[in-house]
Order: C-alpha cells, then sequence, then structure tokens
C-alpha cells in the first residue's frame, strides 16, 4: 500500500501563505528561504517533498545524514544539503565532500578542522556560526559576549566563508530574544572580513518561524510544520 503524502503538499502551501504573508505584513522584499528538516522522516517523503519545489535540506545526525545523502543526490531536482546539528570535530570528515553548508560552528577547534578538510578537498566551506542566545545548557552554540572572537578567528582560517549566524531560541521565547539575535547578526556583519558575503540569520523552526521572520531571519528550518510529527501529519 502507498501512504498519501498529500498533506505534507498541504503543509508547504500554507507554510508558502505563512511566509509570504510575514513578509508583507513586515514589509521585507527579500528572499526568505525554507528549509525542510528531515531528522527521523523517511526518505520517501523528503522525496516528496523534493517534488514540491523544495531545495534545501537540513540534516542533525551525520550517521543519518550518510545513509541519506545517495537519496538526496538522486532527488528529481538538485538539492542543496546543510548541516545543522552538533558537529563533533571527528566527524567533519565525513561529510566535509558532502554538505553545502554548515550552521553549527561553535568552537575554534571545530572551525579548524573544517578548514584542514575542505582544503583536503579542494573546496570552501560556507559556514554559520551558532549562538546559544537563550544561554541554555542543553543546546550547542556560543555565548553571545564570544562571538566576536570566533568572527575574527574564523576570518582568518583558509577554505572557510562566514555566511552568518544560526541560533535556536528558546521554546517561549519572548521577542526581546529574537531582536537581540537580529542585533548581534547585523553586529557580527558590520565586522565580518568579508561583510558582503555574511548574508545569512538561520533563525526559526515550526513553531516561531513569523516571529524569527520579524526580526531579520532569511532561512527558516522547518520539520514538523511541513512533515508532520513522527508517525502522523500535523493539524492546521
Amino acid at each position: 500500500m502507498i501512504e498519501n503524502f498529500n498533506y505534507i503538499s498541504e503543509n508547504y502551501k500554507k507554510i508558502t501563505e505563512n511566509v509570504e504573508k510575514a513578509k508583507l505584513n513586515f514589509g521585507i522584499s527579500d528572499e526568505i528561504r525554507v528549509m525542510a528538516v528531515t531528522k527521523g522522516v523517511p526518505t520517501e517523503k523528503v522525496n516528496f517533498a523534493l517534488n514540491l519545489g523544495i531545495n534545501l535540506l537540513g540534516e542533525n545526525r551525520a550517521q543519518e545524514f550518510l545513509q541519506k545523502y545517495e537519496f538526496y543526490e538522486r532527488g528529481q531536482k538538485k538539492c542543496e544539503i546543510h548541516f545543522i546539528g552538533g558537529l563533533q570535530s571527528n566527524k567533519v570528515k565525513y561529510i566535509i565532500d558532502k554538505a553545502d553548508m554548515i550552521q553549527s560552528a561553535d568552537s575554534e577547534k571545530l572551525l579548524a578542522e573544517i578548514s584542514k578538510r575542505a582544503k583536503v578537498c579542494n573546496k570552501t566551506m560556507d559556514v554559520l556560526l551558532e549562538v546559544n542566545i537563550g544561554e541554555e545548557t542543553t543546546k550547542h552554540g556560543i555565548g553571545a559576549d564570544a562571538l566576536y572572537e570566533l568572527l575574527s578567528q574564523a576570518g582568518e582560517l583558509p577554505n572557510i566563508q562566514l555566511r552568518g549566524l544560526m541560533a535556536i531560541p528558546p521554546y517561549g521565547a519572548k521577542e526581546h530574544i529574537y531582536a537581540e539575535m537580529q542585533r548581534l547578526f547585523h553586529d557580527a556583519k558590520a565586522k565580518a572580513k568579508a561583510p558582503d558575503s555574511f548574508d545569512t540569520l538561520s533563525m526559526g523552526m515550526s513553531d516561531d518561524y513569523i516571529t524569527a521572520i520579524k526580526h531579520g531571519a532569511n532561512l527558516i528550518r522547518l520539520g514538523s510544520a511541513l512533515f508532520g510529527a513522527r508517525g502522523s501529519p500535523p493539524t492546521f
């Protein structure tokens, strides 16, 4: 029996409408990229989403990413793949030639390893610095007070292109947290070695992407809003 994934199409349509409405309400003209987060999502569902026109995927776990990589490459259309989960230095070598961007760089050690492995692959890796904007002990990322030092260190490493910042605000966070992340992004952009390339603020997930858009996010990472809770579709 073939499972009916039409609810994914309806969800994507609703997401697209919500994003366009938010852009209108907040006076935004620039593109806002919608990432399909595929953590724990069967490849059949991801393939369906690709056929809807989604071309940006995000994976949280190195092992799952490696298992799905060949599937991504066989998609109907070429898709961009970002690694968005916590990344150990010893796992970089496995994904460096497969990811188009690493969004979760949060230490000089990890950045140095990315630089080293990217040089071996003769590529320049796009990177976002992950900021733990809520200072939560259960989340990865650097504190806001350490951002500028890491920004400076990253700017000196070869084979790395700093593209911006990533954050996961605490669940139910007040808007001032998002506003602070927006401020950090603009300050970091001004201090970046190549400010013209520092163009991405990755912030906002299924429960908060409208608030994130309001405060400057131009890449939102959606899992359950698109694919539903694992095992069942969501209800809007």
